[in-house]
């Protein structure tokens, strides 16, 4: 039994990976609706610069988890077969989609006809991404995480921390929007939606046990984890729903903090998330 903290690398990795997702969604939008200045699309292209910074990094910790880059490069042997492999390619994909992107668009050699199609694509591999990493925990032996909750967590960490990020670095870029006064309530429903779906879950849990083991005994301090949680998600949020509710532009300081917040409260989740871990021969439910 335990919280899951020892799988840090891996915590990291899967929550830096979907808020990046989200992140790239959000500033994508902003590039695809062509409203900006040349100035202001440069300022966004060198922003999107901590997007790919925060995703190397997520890929160092799982190289950590891995032991080796060769490991890495050896799971790719099964790609098509194995979840690990394709979770592995196609966040490789999106990496490289997205870093190449940003390379030619701040060296001003990305063609005008390409430019949308490669917004788009890599948009499309980030969403790949999320799935395979989702079908990497549907394991079956698991029963904790052989379950709706397992990709819907992977999803909303998308709509809680993407949002955010991205609406950090567009501000950090000076582009603003008058339609961006309801960016932040993506977030907070997505918020709402997760606490619902930790209530349906603990509730759940105590049907889920095998002979020797019960699921509700695998994190003892599950409620109090969870709490601490959405704690930090809601003091994360609210710097930046505070300024932007009374008509004011939030500052990069307080949107900062928010973000800190805010990964800091997904980073529970997931440890508990990893903690929940439950193999069985066969699952037994009720």
């Amino acid at each position: 039994m335990g919280n899951g903290w020892h799988e840090w690398p891996l915590m990291f990795f899967t929550v830096a990976g979907q808020s990046v997702i989200g992140g790239y969604l959000v500033m994508a939008m902003v590039l695809l609706a062509g409203n900006l200045t040349v100035q202001q699309a440069r300022r966004v292209h060198l922003a999107m610069f901590f997007l790919w910074l925060l995703m190397g990094l997520g890929f160092i910790a799982s190289m950590m988890h891995l032991g080796s880059p060769m490991r890495a490069m050896n799971a790719l042997n099964r790609l098509g077969a194995s979840p690990l492999s394709n979770e592995i390619a196609t966040g490789s994909l999106f990496f490289a989609l997205g870093g190449i992107y940003w390379l030619m668009a701040v060296l001003n050699r990305m063609p005008l006809a390409l430019n949308k199609i490669w917004l788009v694509m890599t948009a499309l591999s980030g969403l790949v991404f999320l799935y395979a990493m989702g079908r990497v925990y549907m394991i079956d032996t698991v029963p904790t995480w052989d379950n709706l909750y397992t990709p819907l967590g992977f999803v909303l960490t998308v709509f809680i921390g993407g949002p955010l990020l991205g609406y950090l670095l567009l501000q950090a870029a000076g582009i603003r929007g008058p339609g961006w006064r309801y960016l932040p309530w993506v977030s907070v429903i997505a918020v709402v939606i997760s606490v619902a779906a930790v209530m349906m879950q603990a509730a759940g849990l105590a049907a889920i046990h095998s002979s020797v083991q019960q699921a509700s005994t695998l994190v003892p301090d599950y409620g109090l984890l969870m709490a601490g949680r959405v704690l930090l998600l809601a003091l994360g949020l609210a710097c930046w729903l505070w300024p932007v509710a009374r008509g004011n532009t939030p500052p990069l300081a307080g949107l900062t903090l928010g973000l800190a917040l805010v990964l800091g409260g997904e980073l529970i989740g997931r440890a508990v998330f990893y903690g929940l871990h439950m193999t069985v021969g066969m699952a037994i439910a009720g």
